[in-house]
């Protein structure tokens, strides 16, 4: 199979022309050398975050990255990504291509010395890059170091240049193998290094999520993702392509698609109401972009980036952003004399909105390596100061959505009043000895290391469940019906539930106010493995998917700790006279079936279909769902927090139509229920 001629080569300079000419002097002199890498290889996590899934695909990220910084620098408009059959990854775009000539300290060529020295890049020299998103030199040198093999091949000076690494070493020095013509780049093909990661397989969905995230954070930007491992039923391999026209406020539509906006029933063909603020400010020190949306949920989004880098964990950016949203909201609320008695948090004014910040800046400082967090503190007040006079000038311009935002804070107030009573109520409850619900069966050991919590499905499936564990170590908490749906319900409303304060109770953990920041306490937690235990039909995966987003919404750190698990129990029971075997799934029992046809075993066989677990008695549910011998557990985990916050918001929130298309099209039974 041929891959396509667009991944081939990259095309023709004067496709981009439009491409900022500035800058062009970018030689081997623009690169500085700060440091080795032996020492990657020794300590990977330090660089990459780990070794499993997240850090395979961190290595793909770094390497995008560098191609991103061309683009930021206006030299590079196409990225192309490919996931080849023996997973490794090449990575290729169109911009001026790493320098090749000879660094004059050092001896060797640019391109050599980035790639195999940590600190070595342009990243360092503003002249050649104003705002980068790589690690500032650690990337790329990282991912040759951590790569079995790596081949750089640079497109520059109407030569093709090449030079082939092995774990950081370079087999060979750099070579001229060809006229590169009117192309220019810099293609980047690396296999991971099995001495260093266990499995080495791309999870192609994974790395879809990221390249379109970035083809909304980079509007214009072409990337494409090609993954030869896998032939589609038309014979060509399986492909995607991005490019966003309208940048983030496309992004904020598509993470937001399935929410209703606050002023939705006020929109018409007519009508011009904005239900969006978008603000794009460029400054010396920083260029701002920001969009947000209050749509009819009670749960915030923010989403922050800093040149390219997702901030997952904030920082002073989304800090600067906060203050001037609670301060210009503030301000038009106490102008009003029905919300003047009423004292407002700053937690109130995000309840239900969508943000989406991005912003660029030189020399920006990371907590950590992954960079999950900015602490550049003189941030704060820049980002402050341009949010809070946009958003003021417009709000004073839309009243009618100004409104609606006040009286969604007025509600969301008032709710958080009656929450912070009912969680200082858990809070107490949970303090004392042997406070613990009346329906909890608990374990005898009290090592929350070896402790399990099974959150079983019904008061029938509850009392199997109790008869058939294992008392020293497995303990059950039967579930009444179907758990409240938080993603539509108020925080007093989920509080105030009592399947919801009896898990709280059982695991022995709350929330705890700690400067300003409400966080779950989970010092005292009771279980380390917590099994939601539910039937094998669409009403138990519906419950599944209520605690999952319970747990999602409110105890992540408890799914990010790896401590959630689902188990499976079996749908049918197939025996003779002589044997008996469970199946979990039709396929498994037509296989079953078949085997005992082949033995000539199909005499006295009977077939028992499982309607729920209240149907097993204590010791079948014993061998096949809760015995650690013979059981099959699912751990969860979020491998893409926007993705999982997108999942969830479409299956438990508000809008019918978008859930059912979805369970149509990845449910295994064919009944809907809406």
């Amino acid at each position: 199979m041929k891959k396509q001629k667009e991944h081939n080569s990259i095309k023709n300079h004067k496709e981009h022309n439009s491409i900022k000419k500035s800058n062009e002097n970018y030689t081997s002199k623009n690169i500085k050398f700060l440091d080795g890498i032996e020492h990657v290889r020794l300590r990977p996590s330090m660089y990459i975050g780990d070794i499993g899934i997240k850090g395979l695909h961190h290595m793909v990220y770094e390497v995008i990255n560098n191609s991103i910084d061309e683009s930021l620098s206006g030299f590079c408009d196409k990225i192309y990504v490919t996931i080849h059959k023996d997973n490794s990854i090449t990575v290729l775009d169109n911009g001026r291509g790493i320098p090749v000539e000879l660094h004059e300290k050092e001896g060797i060529s640019a391109l050599e010395l980035v790639m195999t020295k940590i600190g070595a890049g342009g990243k360092f020299d503003n002249n050649s890059y104003k705002f980068s998103g790589g690690l500032h030199g650690v990337g790329i040198s990282c991912v040759n170091a951590l790569s079995s093999k790596l081949i750089a091949k640079i497109f520059r000076n109407g030569k093709i240049y090449v030079q082939k690494y092995s774990r950081g070493v370079p087999i060979y020095k750099l070579e001229i193998i060809g006229d590169s013509k009117n192309q220019r780049g810099t293609q980047i093909t690396f296999k991971a290094d099995k001495l260093i990661f266990k499995k080495i397989s791309y999870n192609y969905s994974i790395l879809k999520k990221r390249l379109r995230e970035l083809s909304f954070l980079n509007k214009g930007l072409s990337i494409s993702l090609l993954d030869e491992r896998e032939i589609s039923k038309t014979g060509f391999f399986k492909k995607n392509h991005f490019v966003s026209k309208k940048g983030i406020k496309e992004f904020l539509m598509f993470i937001d698609k399935n929410k209703e906006s606050i002023i939705e029933n006020y929109k018409s063909k007519k009508s011009r109401i904005k239900d969006f603020f978008y603000l794009k400010k460029k400054k010396k020190k920083l260029n701002l972009e920001l969009v947000m949306r209050y749509n009819s949920s009670y749960k915030e989004k923010i989403f922050s980036y800093v040149n390219n880098i997702n901030t997952s964990e904030g920082g002073t950016h989304v800090s600067g952003f906060k203050k001037a949203l609670t301060k210009t909201f503030k301000k038009f609320f106490s102008k009003n004399r029905r919300f003047k008695k009423l004292k407002i948090s700053g937690g109130s004014f995000i309840e239900g909105l969508t943000a989406i910040l991005t912003i660029k800046i030189m020399n920006p400082k990371f907590e950590g390596q992954t960079k999950n967090k900015l602490v550049n503190y003189e941030i704060i007040g820049l980002v402050e100061k341009i949010v809070k006079k946009k958003l003021n000038s417009f709000l004073e311009k839309n009243t009618l959505y100004l409104n609606k935002i006040l009286n969604k804070v007025f509600l969301s107030a008032k709710a958080r009043q009656a929450y912070k009573s009912v969680r200082e109520l858990i809070k107490t409850k949970t303090s004392k000895k042997n406070n613990l619900p009346i329906k909890l069966a608990d374990c005898s050991s009290k090592n929350p290391n070896l402790c399990e919590l099974y959150l079983v499905e019904g008061d029938s499936a509850g009392g199997t469940a109790k008869q058939g564990r294992e008392r020293k170590f497995q303990a059950v908490l039967p579930l009444r019906g179907k758990i409240l749906n938080v993603e539509k319900s108020i925080k007093n409303k989920i509080f105030e539930n009592e399947e919801i304060k009896n898990i709280f109770l059982a695991l022995g953990v709350f929330f705890l106010k700690q400067k300003n920041i409400i966080k779950l306490n989970i010092k005292k937690i009771r279980y380390k493995k917590i099994i939601i235990m539910t039937d094998a039909d669409i009403d138990g995966s519906h419950i599944s998917t209520l605690v999952l987003t319970f747990f999602f919404r409110y105890m992540r750190i408890l799914i990010e700790k790896g401590y959630i698990y689902i188990a499976t129990p079996p749908l049918f029971l197939i025996k003779n006279y002589k044997q008996k075997i469970y199946a979990w799934n039709s396929k498994e029992r037509e296989k079953i079936l078949k085997f005992f046809k082949k033995k000539s075993l199909l005499k006295g066989i009977s077939i028992q279909r499982y309607k729920g677990l209240g149907e097993m008695n204590a010791e079948q549910l014993w061998e096949t769902t809760m015995n650690p011998i013979n059981r099959t557990l699912r751990k969860v985990t979020i491998h893409n927090i926007n993705m999982a916050n997108k999942i969830f918001s479409m299956l438990m929130g508000e809008k019918v139509l978008p859930r059912k298309q979805f369970i149509e099209k990845n449910a295994l039974f064919a009944k809907i229920d809406n």
